[in-house]
C-alpha cells in the first residue's frame, strides 16, 4: 500500500477504504427479502415452505393453506422480529461511531470532520482521552520526542498504558499546522491485516528513507491518555484497520441436544414418509377393491384417468402420498425451534439476573454472552482451567527471599525453631522510618530490614537487582510516586525493593535513579536485554562509578544454566530453598550479577549495533548477542512471590469433583507450582495412591512412561465395577459425602506433551489421562492447552468446559464445547471470545450444578412433552385414515390444525421450559450428585424420545377409538344422529387439548403464577376461542359443532373415561418408581418438602474445608514474569521519560531532604494490608 499524506488526489488512485464503519446487515428496503432469505436456508422452514405450495395445489390438499401458512407466519414473524431489534441496534451503534467528530488538517487549517468522511492520508489532531479514529502512523505529541501513552481496552481488553513514539525527523514538527499541513511524506507499507502487535513498512521524506514498526501506530479504537494532543496520518481506514480486520464472525457452537434433535428430527421425517407411503399403497388397494364401485358419489378428479381402474387407483394413491405429507407434517413440529430458542433466551437471563453469581468488588455480574448453550451446561464432564487468575487472584505480593543461602520471611519459635503460621494478628515489620514507604506493603521477619540497616552487601546487591532490573514507569499523581508494571510481579517485586530502603526514582534512556537508604544513586544504563517468553529472563547493564555490572533475574531453570562455576554451593542451598518455597505454592525467580570488563563491553555493544540495525534475521542476532553476556552469572539469591487463591476454589472443585466433573488445570507455570496449587485447591490430596509424573525429553521415554502407569492403572481398577453414579440410590447420606477413594493424578509436561498429543500416542494419553481422577498439564503453550481440549473432544465424545482470564486462554476457550471468561488481572480478552463470564472461579460451581443442571433439566422435560403432545395431536390423522379410505380427510377443523400448537398448547410448555425446578438452588449445590442424570444423558436420550413418541402414539390411540366407539352410530335423546365427521372430530380435539393440558399439569414439578394462568388459561381459551370460531360471524364451515357437542352426554361420559384411562396409570406408574425406586431428585424433593412442611430454617449448604495440605515430594517452583514484553526497547530507543519542571533529562519526582535520614530509628507499627500493585508516598 502507498500513501501520500495530504494528497487525496493521488491516495483516490488507489480505491482505499473510506472509514465507515458498517456491522449491520439489513436496510429498510432490504430487510424483508434478505431476513426471509437467510429464514428459508434453515431446514425445518424450508421443510414448511414446500408444505405450504404442495396445499396451494388443490388436487392434492385436503387442508387449507391456512393451516400451514399461520404457524409459518407466526414463527417467520417472530424471528424477523428479533432480527430486526438486533440490527436496529447495530445501526444505532454503527451511527455513534460514524457520526463521533475529530479534528482533521484541510488547507492548513484544523476543521472539524464526522469519522465516516475521514480519508486514507488525511492527517489528524487528537486531544487527551480521546479515540483514534483510524489506524495512524504518530508524527508528532506534546510530550517529549513524540511520546504519547495509550489505552488499548477496546482492541486486546487490557487497561494498562502503553508507550508510543514518532520519528525524531517528525517529532520536530510539534503542533505547527503550517508545518505538517505542508508534510507530503510517501508511506509504503502492509496490506490490511488482523496483526495488532506488528507493522511494517517505510516512510520516505526529503530523500530518506525511514523504517516503520507498531511502536509508531496509533490503532483505530486505542484512547489517547496523559499526553495533551498528538497528530497522526492514516494509514488505515473504515473496514482496513486493524479493530475491524479483528472483528471477525464467532465460532458457531451446538449442544449435544441441538445435535441429536436434528438427528430425532430426520427420524420423524422417514416415519413421516413411512406413514405416507403406508397410507400411498393402502389408497391404492382401496381404490382398486372398494372405491372404484363408488365413482357416481366420490368421482375421481379431473387429472385421473377414468378409462382404467388399476391406472386411476395409481395416480389417486401416488396425490395421496402428497396430501399425507401435507396432513401428517405436524409430527415436525415448526413451533418446536422458535420456543426452544425463547426458552434458551429466558435461561440466559436467569444467569444475568443471578445476585449470588454478582461480584460486588468489581461490580461484576456474571453474564450470558449466548442464548444457545445453556442446556449444555448441565452436561460437562470435562473442565480445563487455566491457574494464573482463574484458580489464584493474579495479585502478587513479596513473601519469602533466599539470599546467599539464608530463608528471609519465615517466623520460627524461639524455643523450637519451628515456623509459626501467619495470620491476621501477626505483628508485621514496621517500615514507617521509610519517608517512601507504602502502609500497604506487609512482611513478618524483621531480620531482613536488620540486614538492610547493618549494611550486608550481599543483601544490599539483592535489593539493588529488584529495583534497578525491571522496565517499570513511574509517575506522579497529585503529589504521590506511583509506578507503572507490565505485569503484577514485577510490580511486586520493586514494590518489596522500595519498601527496604532501595526506592526506584526516575530514569532516562541513558541512566535510572534509584535511593538507598536516602542517598540518591544515579547509573548508567547502557544496555536493557527484555523479558520475552522464550528466553524467560529479563538483564540490565549498569555502570557506577566506572564499574560496569550485569544484573538479571529469571525463572530458576534458565539463570542456573547460566551460572559460573563459584556458585556451585550456593546454587545447591537455594535449590533447597526454592523447593521449600514451592511446596507452598509460592512463585519463585532467582537473581544474578556479573561484572563486565570496559573493554569486552565496547566491543560487545559494537557487534549488538549491527545487530540492531540488521534489516534481515535482526531478532536472533541480537538474542545470540544476549546470550554471550549472559554466561558465567554470579548467583544472589531467589524471590518467593505469594499468588493467593480466590476465595471458594477448594470448595468448589470439591463439589464439582463429586458431581462427576473431572477438573483438568492447564498452566504455563512450573510442574512443581503447579502440583502444589493443586493440593493446595483440593484437586490433588493426601488420599490418592501416587501421583503419575509425565516428564520424558523424547518419543520413547513419554510412550515408556504412560504405558507404565496405564498398567499401574488398570490393575488398581481390575475387577472393580464402573465407577458412575446410578440414577437410583438408596441411601440419600451418601448424596452429601466425599465417596471420592483412592486414585490417580496425571502431571503432564509440556516437552512431554508434544509428544504425547502425537497421533500415534494420542489414544495412549488419553486412556492413562481417564483412569486419573485428576490432571494437571504445565508448561503449556495456548495452543497446547487448545490441542488438549480438542483431543478429550474427540476420543472421549465429552462435553468440554474451558475456563480462563488471560489471552493465552482465548484458543482453549474457543475450542470447547462452553469457553468462560473470567475478568481478571490480565484484561478482558479471555472473557470476549467466551460464551459466559463470570468474577470469580467459584461461581462456577453454581452456573453448573444450579443454572445448568436446571436449563438441562427444563429442555429434556420440555422435549418430552413436546414430542408426546405433538404425536398424540398428529397420529389421530393416521387412524382416521382407516377409516375414510385413505382420502386424506382430515379429522379435526383446519383452523384446530393452525391454532394447536401455535395458541392452545404453546405457553404452558414454555413455562414448563422456563420455571420448572425439582429441587432449590440450594439442595443443588448441596447434593451435587444430583448433577449426575445431566453427564450420563438420563433425562433426554433416543431411548426417552421413543418412550415419548410410543406415549404419544397411545394416547391418540385411545383418543381415537373410545370417542369412535361412543359415537358410532349414536344417536341423542331427541332421536337425532350425532356420529357425524364434525361433531366426532370436535370430540377429539377437545378431548385431546384437556389430556395434554392435566398430563402438563402432572409434570409441573414447580408451580408458581405464571403455570397456573397459561396451563388453566389455555383450556379456557381453547372453550372460548372454539365458541367464537364456531360462530354464524366467521362462516366456519363447524358453526355450531362445538355447542352441539357439549350438549350431548355421549361427549362428557367419553370425556371422563378417556381422562381417566389416558392419566390414572401415568400418576399410579409415577407414585409406584417415586415409592419403590425414587431417583436421587426424588429424595432430595422428599426431604426439601418435609423441610418447608416443618418450617424449619434448610441446614447448612455442605463445604469441605480448605485446608492447605503440604506435598509429599520436594518440589520447585519456577515462574519468571508472565507478561508481555516491557517497555526495555522503547526505554532504549530514547526519550520515553517525560521532562520533569526543573530537568530536560531525567524525571526525578522528589528528592528526600538532605539532613533527614531516618533510616538509624526504629518504631514498630503494624500498617494495613492491601495491594502492592500501585506505589503511593
Amino acid at each position: 500500500r502507498r500513501i501520500r499524506a495530504n494528497d487525496a488526489t493521488y491516495n483516490a488512485l488507489f480505491n482505499y477504504a473510506n472509514n465507515y464503519i458498517k456491522t449491520s446487515k439489513y436496510t429498510f428496503l432490504t430487510f424483508a427479502p434478505l431476513n426471509l432469505f437467510e429464514q428459508f436456508q434453515r431446514l425445518a422452514n424450508f421443510y414448511f415452505l414446500c408444505l405450504l405450495v404442495l396445499q396451494l395445489i388443490p388436487q392434492i390438499s385436503s387442508l387449507t393453506p391456512i393451516t400451514t401458512a399461520v404457524p409459518l407466519i407466526v414463527v417467520l414473524s417472530i424471528t424477523a422480529l428479533k432480527d430486526a431489534i438486533d440490527d436496529f441496534q447495530r445501526h444505532r451503534s454503527d451511527s455513534q461511531v460514524n457520526n463521533r467528530l475529530s479534528r482533521v488538517l484541510r488547507g492548513g487549517r484544523l476543521v472539524d470532520e464526522r469519522w465516516h468522511k475521514v480519508q486514507v492520508g488525511d492527517i489528524i489532531r487528537m486531544e487527551n482521552d480521546q479515540f483514534v479514529a483510524a489506524d495512524l502512523l504518530l508524527l508528532s505529541s506534546s510530550e517529549p520526542n513524540g511520546l504519547c501513552y495509550i489505552e488499548t481496552a477496546e482492541l486486546d481488553g487490557e487497561t494498562n498504558l502503553k508507550c508510543r513514539q514518532a520519528l525524531v525527523e517528525t517529532a520536530e514538527l510539534g503542533d505547527d499546522n503550517e508545518k505538517i499541513g505542508s508534510f507530503d511524506g510517501e508511506i509504503i507499507c502492509e496490506a490490511p491485516n488482523n496483526n495488532l502487535s506488528k507493522f511494517e513498512g517505510t516512510l520516505n521524506w526529503k530523500g530518506k528513507s525511514y523504517m516503520l514498526d507498531n511502536d509508531k501506530m496509533l490503532l483505530r479504537g486505542c484512547v489517547l491518555r496523559n499526553s495533551k494532543w498528538c497528530y497522526g496520518v492514516v494509514v488505515f481506514a473504515g473496514k482496513d484497520t486493524k479493530l475491524m480486520q479483528n472483528s471477525g464472525k464467532t465460532i458457531f457452537k451446538r449442544t449435544s441436544l441441538d445435535r441429536l434433535l436434528n438427528l430425532l428430527i430426520i427420524g420423524i421425517v422417514f416415519f413421516l414418509l413411512s406413514m405416507c407411503l403406508f397410507c400411498t399403497i393402502a389408497c391404492g388397494v382401496w381404490e382398486t377393491v372398494t372405491g372404484q364401485h363408488f365413482r357416481i358419489y366420490l368421482p375421481w378428479d379431473t387429472p385421473v384417468p377414468t378409462n382404467n381402474v388399476t391406472s386411476g387407483a395409481t395416480v389417486i394413491s401416488l396425490l395421496v402420498f402428497f396430501s399425507y405429507a401435507i396432513v401428517l407434517n405436524t409430527v415436525v413440529p415448526i413451533s418446536l425451534y422458535v420456543s426452544v430458542e425463547v426458552i434458551r433466551f429466558c435461561h440466559s437471563l436467569w444467569i444475568n439476573w443471578d445476585d449470588k453469581m454478582y461480584y460486588a468488588p468489581k461490580y461484576a455480574a456474571a453474564r450470558a454472552r449466548t442464548t444457545t448453550l445453556n442446556e449444555e451446561l448441565g452436561q460437562i464432564e470435562y473442565i480445563f482451567s487455566d491457574k494464573t487468575g482463574t484458580l489464584t487472584q493474579n495479585i502478587m505480593t513479596f513473601n519469602k527471599a533466599s539470599i546467599n543461602g539464608r530463608v528471609y520471611g519465615e517466623l520460627l519459635d524461639e524455643i523450637t525453631r519451628e515456623p509459626l503460621e501467619i495470620t491476621e494478628d501477626t505483628k508485621a515489620v514496621d517500615f514507617s522510618l521509610n519517608p517512601l514507604y507504602e502502609p500497604s506493603f506487609r512482611f513478618y521477619d524483621k531480620s531482613l530490614l536488620e540486614q538492610v540497616r547493618s549494611g550486608d552487601q550481599r543483601v544490599h546487591e539483592f535489593f539493588r537487582i529488584l529495583a534497578l532490573c525491571h522496565t517499570v514507569m513511574c509517575d506522579e499523581k497529585d503529589g504521590k510516586l506511583e509506578y507503572q508494571a507490565q505485569s503484577p510481579d514485577e510490580a511486586a517485586l520493586t514494590s518489596a525493593a522500595r519498601n527496604f530502603g532501595f526506592v526506584f526514582k526516575s530514569r532516562t534512556p541513558t541512566s535510572i535513579t534509584i535511593e538507598v537508604m536516602g542517598h540518591i544513586e544515579t547509573y548508567d544504563l547502557l544496555a536493557i536485554f527484555d523479558f520475552n517468553n522464550v528466553r524467560k529472563r529479563m538483564s540490565v547493564i549498569i555502570r557506577k562509578n566506572g564499574k560496569i555490572k550485569l544484573y538479571s533475574k529469571g525463572a530458576d531453570s534458565v539463570i542456573f544454566e547460566r551460572l559460573g562455576p563459584s556458585s556451585n554451593d550456593l546454587k545447591i542451598k537455594t535449590s533447597d530453598h526454592l523447593n521449600k518455597f514451592a511446596s507452598e505454592g509460592l512463585r519463585t525467580l532467582c537473581l544474578a550479577s556479573k561484572d563486565l570488563d570496559e573493554n569486552v563491553f565496547n566491543n560487545w555493544n559494537e557487534r549488538f549495533h549491527e545487530a540492531s540495525i540488521a534489516m534481515e534475521h535482526r531478532e536472533e542476532r541480537m538474542n545470540a548477542l544476549y546470550e554471550d553476556l549472559e554466561q558465567n552469572l554470579t548467583l544472589v539469591g531467589a524471590t518467593a512471590i505469594e499468588d493467593k487463591l480466590q476465595d471458594g476454589v477448594p470448595q468448589c472443585i470439591a463439589n464439582l469433583g463429586m458431581a462427576g466433573i473431572k477438573v483438568w488445570v492447564l498452566t504455563g507455570d512450573k510442574q512443581e507450582t503447579a502440583i502444589n496449587i493443586g493440593y493446595s485447591c483440593q484437586l490433588l490430596t493426601d488420599e490418592l495412591i501416587d501421583i503419575l509424573i509425565v516428564d520424558g525429553m523424547n518419543y520413547s521415554e513419554v510412550e515408556q512412561q504412560l504405558t507404565k502407569y496405564l498398567e499401574m492403572i488398570r490393575s488398581q481398577y481390575r475387577g472393580t465395577t464402573d465407577s458412575l453414579i446410578h440414577p437410583y440410590l438408596d441411601d440419600l447420606n451418601s448424596l452429601s459425602e466425599n465417596a471420592e477413594g483412592q486414585g490417580y493424578a496425571l502431571v503432564a509436561n509440556g516437552h512431554s506433551l508434544v509428544y504425547a498429543l502425537q497421533p500415534s500416542m494420542e489414544s495412549l494419553f488419553v486412556d492413562v489421562s481417564s483412569g486419573c481422577k485428576s490432571v494437571i498439564c504445565c508448561r503449556v503453550t495456548p495452543l497446547q492447552k487448545a490441542l488438549v481440549v480438542d483431543l478429550m473432544k474427540r476420543h472421549k465424545n465429552a462435553v468440554t468446559l474451558a475456563i480462563g482470564d488471560g489471552a493465552n486462554d482465548v484458543s482453549m476457550i474457543k475450542m470447547a464445547h462452553i469457553g468462560v471468561g473470567i475478568s481478571g488481572q490480565e484484561g478482558m480478552q479471555a472473557v470476549l471470545a467466551s460464551d459466559f463470564s463470570l468474577a470469580q472461579f467459584r461461581y462456577l460451581e453454581r452456573l453448573l450444578l444450579v443454572h445448568g443442571r436446571w436449563s438441562y433439566f427444563r429442555m429434556a422435560k420440555f422435549l418430552r412433552y413436546f414430542f408426546y403432545k405433538n404425536f398424540a395431536f398428529t397420529l389421530c390423522h393416521f387412524w382416521f385414515a382407516f377409516f375414510c379410505g385413505f382420502s386424506a380427510q382430515t379429522l379435526y377443523d383446519p383452523v384446530f390444525i393452525s391454532f394447536y400448537n401455535v395458541f392452545y398448547t404453546s405457553l404452558p410448555v414454555l413455562a414448563l421450559g422456563v420455571f420448572d425446578q425439582d429441587v432449590s438452588d440450594k439442595n443443588s449445590i448441596r447434593y451435587p450428585k444430583l448433577y449426575t442424570p445431566g453427564l450420563m444423558n438420563l433425562l433426554f436420550n433416543k431411548m426417552i424420545f421413543l418412550k415419548s413418541v410410543a406415549h404419544g402414539l397411545l394416547t391418540s390411540f385411545i383418543l381415537f377409538f373410545i370417542p369412535y366407539g361412543a359415537f358410532s352410530y349414536a344417536i341423542d335423546p331427541n332421536g337425532l344422529s350425532i356420529d357425524d365427521h364434525q361433531l366426532f372430530g370436535t370430540t377429539v380435539s377437545t378431548i385431546l387439548v384437556l389430556v395434554v393440558t392435566v398430563q402438563i399439569a402432572i409434570d409441573t414439578a414447580y408451580w408458581t403464577n405464571f403455570n397456573h394462568v397459561v396451563i388453566w388459561g389455555s383450556a379456557l381459551f381453547y372453550l372460548g376461542m372454539t365458541i367464537l370460531i364456531n360462530m354464524n360471524f366467521f362462516g366456519n364451515p363447524y358453526v355450531g359443532t362445538f355447542r352441539m357437542t357439549l350438549s350431548t352426554a355421549h361427549f362428557w361420559f367419553t370425556l371422563f373415561l378417556t381422562i381417566a384411562i389416558l392419566v390414572v396409570p401415568i400418576v399410579a406408574i409415577r407414585f409406584y418408581y417415586v415409592d419403590t425406586h425414587p431417583t436421587l431428585s426424588d429424595r432430595v424433593r422428599m426431604r426439601q418438602r418435609l423441610s418447608d412442611l416443618r418450617t424449619r430454617p434448610s441446614e447448612p449448604t455442605l463445604r469441605i474445608s480448605s485446608v492447605r495440605r503440604s506435598s509429599r515430594r520436594s518440589v520447585r517452583s519456577g515462574y519468571a514474569f508472565a507478561h508481555q514484553e516491557g517497555f526495555g526497547r522503547l526505554i532504549m530507543s530514547g526519550k520515553i521519560m517525560k521532562k520533569s519542571k526543573s530537568s530536560n533529562l531525567t524525571n526525578n519526582l522528589h528528592s528526600t531532604p538532605k539532613h533527614q535520614n531516618h533510616w538509624n530509628h526504629k518504631t514498630n507499627n503494624v500498617r494495613e494490608k492491601g495491594s502492592p500493585s500501585t506505589v503511593e508516598v
